[in-house]
């Protein structure tokens, strides 16, 4: 699904503060500017993620100048956050998954010959070439 929800920006201390005021408990903050509103999109699909697989119904979004009044700083404005809970689930899913590569017969004899982690090796090697820590 996806939503749009308005944020709260106030900078203190250096950093950029955000909070999402329609979803309880949604808190964040970033470096910057642009860090604040990728980790308040993160947050917010995180969050939303939960309530979709819990059944909770989400809530609807305010109005920016509503959220606003919640806050009454006044170094702090609002914007909106996009959050897409369908590219979070398929950015975190950990599940493990089937997919059928083709390699030639010989590689695949010598590989079983020693035992090769066919799997890990695979995963090793699409995290190095797509440049992926971890």
């Amino acid at each position: 699904m996806k939503y749009v929800y308005p944020a709260i920006f106030t900078p203190e201390d250096g950093k950029m503060l955000v909070s999402v005021p329609d979803l309880k408990g949604c808190h964040t903050f970033g470096d910057d500017l642009a860090e604040a509103i990728e980790m308040a999109q993160d947050a917010a699909e995180m969050l939303l993620y939960h309530m979709e697989k819990d059944g909770v119904e989400a809530p609807q979004p305010s109005g920016l100048e509503e959220a606003l009044k919640l806050d009454g700083s006044p170094e702090a404005f609002a914007s909106f956050v996009f959050a897409d809970t369908d590219e979070y689930r398929r950015q975190n899913d950990k599940r493990a998954v089937n997919k059928m590569v083709t390699i030639p017969a010989w590689l695949k004899y010598q590989a079983e010959q020693a035992n090769a982690p066919f799997s890990q090796i695979l995963q090793q090697g699409l995290k190095e070439y797509l440049n992926i820590a971890a």
